[in-house]
C-alpha cells in the first residue's frame, strides 16, 4: 500500500490506520500523606514583624567598594534567614570616620563624581580626593545608593543609613552595636 511518499514507518502502514499500544496498568497506591500535608507555601514576614537592629560601622582605613557593598548587603536585609527582595528588611547602619576610608589605585585624583543642573554646559564633576576633602560622607553615600535597588524601596533602604565624617554620631540613643567587617 501507498503511504503517500512519506518515509517507512512500521511495515508500510496505510492511511488513516490506528494503531494501539498495551499498557501495562499499575495498581494505584493509596497517598501516605493528605493533601493539606502536601501543599507548601511560602512565609513572608509583614511589615510590623520585621526587625531593625542599629550598628555602628567604623570605616577608617577601610577600603570604599569593599565597605559599601557590605553595608548594601545589610541595608537589604539579605544576612537575614527571612530575606524577600520585594520587603524592607534591613537594618539601620550608623558609619564613622567616613574620611578616614581608603581607595587603591590612583583613584583620589581620577575618579569623578559628575553632577548635571539641567542647563546646557552645566555639567559639574568634582574628584574622589576633593569630595573626600569638603565632605567625607558623601563618597560612602554615593557608593552605597549606586548598590541599593532603585524606586521606592531603595530609597527607603537608603533611609537606613547615617554617614558622619568623624568618630562622634547622635544615634547613641539607639544603642547601636558595634560591627566589624
Amino acid at each position: 500500500m501507498d503511504n503517500g511518499g512519506r518515509g517507512g514507518g512500521a511495515g508500510n502502514v496505510a492511511r488513516g490506520s490506528v494503531h494501539f499500544r498495551a499498557f501495562r496498568q499499575v495498581p494505584k497506591q493509596p497517598p501516605s500523606l493528605k493533601i493539606a500535608e502536601m501543599s507548601m507555601y511560602t512565609v513572608f514576614t509583614k511589615p510590623d514583624e520585621a526587625r531593625s537592629d542599629w550598628y555602628v560601622v567604623d570605616a577608617a582605613d577601610k577600603t570604599l567598594g569593599r565597605l559599601a557593598s557590605q553595608i548594601a548587603h545589610r541595608l537589604k536585609g539579605k544576612h537575614k534567614p527571612n530575606y524577600a527582595p520585594h520587603q524592607d528588611l534591613g537594618d539601620h547602619i550608623v558609619v564613622i570616620n567616613a574620611g578616614n576610608v581608603r581607595v587603591t589605585g590612583a583613584k583620589l585624583t581620577d575618579k569623578f563624581y559628575h553632577q548635571h543642573t539641567g542647563y546646557v554646559g552645566n555639567l559639574k564633576s568634582i574628584a574622589l580626593g576633593k569630595l573626600l576633602a569638603e565632605h567625607p560622607e558623601r563618597a560612602i553615600e554615593f557608593a552605597i545608593k549606586g548598590m541599593l535597588p532603585k524606586g521606592p524601596l531603595g530609597r527607603r533602604m537608603y533611609k537606613k543609613l547615617h554617614v558622619f565624617g568623624g568618630s562622634e554620631h547622635p544615634h547613641q540613643a539607639q544603642q547601636p552595636k558595634a560591627l566589624a567587617f
